[in-house]
């Protein structure tokens, strides 16, 4: 915690009492009174003042029973070492403002004090510096004016203007813990009464977690956001959630496979039907709407493998009409290429491995949206488990803080390529909706700022011809995922669907020779020469 001794008069910023300032410490243990309870989001201040010529060095701040514990290995470093204060876990102060020292000057530091507000578990403690380097428990606001662009946002959100995690670093750190502890049992009844806040318990909730959260929240213009395990734990919470027994849902042809095994064989065993449609078939959405009691519209945007793009905006507007929410999954256009909240969607879904994340490195899922919608599913989510370790929300953390750098790079390298693979001889037929072939190359244009980082395509041959293209590149990965830093193919048919007859592939469009190509960071010339050097070899 960064703190040089100066004239000025430390300030303290909590929602519960005041904090007392003394001279020694106590070790005791000694209850000191109960701690006033008070509703959140109040509006309060107090300004810790002590006696003297203004030195700290001798002082001992009191804080709430979570300071020392949230407080990273780092900052406690840092204020032993530089002898400037001392921060121990001691009980609450008795609040009273007697205990505080009458003096002209303390009475003119609590007139300066300004009126923040804050949440229940937040204390915002100023030495004599120029930043707030130490914060608990408050939290981001997404409305960041200051931050104009989505590469700031990505950068700064859920961390800049203040974490739940006190540290004065610049990275957020990850909290290794599987409990969160309460240091009376009145402080475990004001909890369970809402008049603390706590995670409780490692499955509901982390504060390196949270970052994480508020984080997507701000790059989506989301009210909240649930990060779990899995891009597939999010679409399968969501649906469970939102869903009711005996409901009814429409999806699309083309998706993840294993979405569609979910919906084609679990769901129907909770009596949820699924009516599934063409992307562009608005028509047979409507037709579903009108005769049956959709509670959920769920569908990739662009889709995978082949890309096929919804309107987002016309399909919100007929299924609000009718009662139906909207949740899509956005994996393939990332938050920055595409809005789904703003088109109208309800829900906007990722897996968060793929993008977000970027280095191949983590799984992780995230779902965004109201605040009501996504406390009904975090409560599911609570139940289920699926919970995202901390290590793997701070990967989520520290990959954002590059996305913009590499969607911009992933873009333009996809749409380049895609446009040199469509002049090929030895390609069939390309699928990327950057490109004016593609079916809803006008609706992407409308509703998407880049066109994202993976081009699906077809050779002209067989599934053999097509495994020496693949197994002739040098630069890719044969591997099952996209969006990271490294560039990966893949043969659906092999990939994914092996288990399934060359017959059961086509019914779902997958042929042999089908490619998807997800594009790194790499030069887009070195990409190109290895991609056009692979299908000489099958020329």
């Amino acid at each position: 915690m960064a703190v040089s001794s100066c004239s000025f008069l430390p300030r303290v910023f909590n929602s519960y009492s005041s904090f007392e300032c003394r001279s020694d410490p106590d070790f005791s243990g000694t209850p000191t009174g109960e701690k006033p309870r008070i509703g959140s989001n109040r509006r309060v201040t107090a300004s810790l003042f002590c006696t003297g010529g203004g030195g700290l060095s001798s002082l001992i701040f009191r804080f709430p029973p979570n300071f020392v514990r949230q407080l990273s290995v780092k900052a406690r470093r840092n204020c032993s070492n530089i002898g400037v204060a001392q921060v121990v876990a001691a009980s609450w102060s008795n609040g009273p403002t007697s205990l505080y020292p009458s003096s002209a000057a303390a009475a003119a530091s609590q007139a300066a004090a300004p009126s923040v507000p804050v949440s229940d578990d937040v204390a915002v403690v100023e030495g004599c510096i120029d930043n707030d380097s130490v914060q608990i428990g408050d939290s981001y606001d997404s409305k960041t004016s200051f931050l104009s662009s989505d590469g700031s946002i990505t950068v700064h959100a859920g961390e800049r203007l203040g974490r739940g995690i006190v540290t004065d670093a610049i990275t957020t750190p990850v909290v290794n813990t599987s409990a969160y502890f309460f240091k009376k049992t009145q402080e475990l009844i004001d909890f369970k009464e809402k008049r603390h806040t706590s995670f409780e318990y490692g499955r509901y909730g982390n504060p390196t977690t949270v970052v994480a959260e508020e984080k997507i929240s701000a790059l989506e213009g989301a009210e909240s956001t649930l990060i779990m395990a899995s891009g597939m734990c999010a679409s399968t919470v969501m649906l469970m959630a939102l869903v009711p027994a005996g409901g009814h849902i429409v999806t699309t042809t083309d998706c993840y496979r294993k979405t569609r095994i979910f919906i084609e064989t679990i769901l129907p065993k909770m009596g949820i039907l699924a009516t599934v449609i063409d992307p562009a078939d608005v028509d047979g959405l409507e037709s579903a709407l009108n005769k049956n009691k959709v509670s959920l519209f769920f569908t990739e945007s662009p889709t995978n493998p082949f890309l096929r793009c919804v309107d987002i905006e016309k399909v919100s507007k007929l299924c609000h009409s009718k009662g139906t929410l909207v949740c899509i999954d956005g994996t393939f256009a990332t938050p920055l290429n595409q809005k789904a909240l703003v088109l109208g969607a309800d829900l906007v879904l990722h897996s968060a491995t793929k993008f977000i994340g970027g280095h191949n490195d983590v799984l992780a899922g995230c779902i965004s949206g109201s605040e009501k919608l996504v406390t009904e599913i975090r409560t599911l989510h609570h139940i289920l488990g699926g919970t995202l370790n901390p290590n793997a929300a701070y990967l989520i953390i520290r990959g954002m803080k590059t996305l913009h750098l590499r969607v911009q790079q992933q873009n333009s390298t996809a749409l380049r390529m895609a446009e040199v693979l469509e002049a090929h001889p030895r390609v069939k037929r390309v699928y990327y909706p950057g490109l004016p072939s593609h079916p809803e190359h006008e609706i992407a244009k409308r509703q998407m700022t880049g066109f994202g980082g993976v081009v699906s395509f077809e050779v002209d041959g067989d599934l053999m011809t097509t495994i020496k293209f693949v197994d002739a590149l040098k630069i890719p990965y044969i591997a099952p995922s996209f969006g990271g830093c490294e560039s990966i193919v893949d043969q659906p048919a092999i990939m994914s669907y092996w288990d399934l007859s060359q017959a059961e592939r086509s019914k779902y469009g997958i042929l042999d020779n089908l490619i998807r190509f997800s594009f790194g960071v790499e030069d887009f010339e070195d990409l190109k020469a290895d991609i056009l050097q692979a299908l000489e070899t099958i020329a």
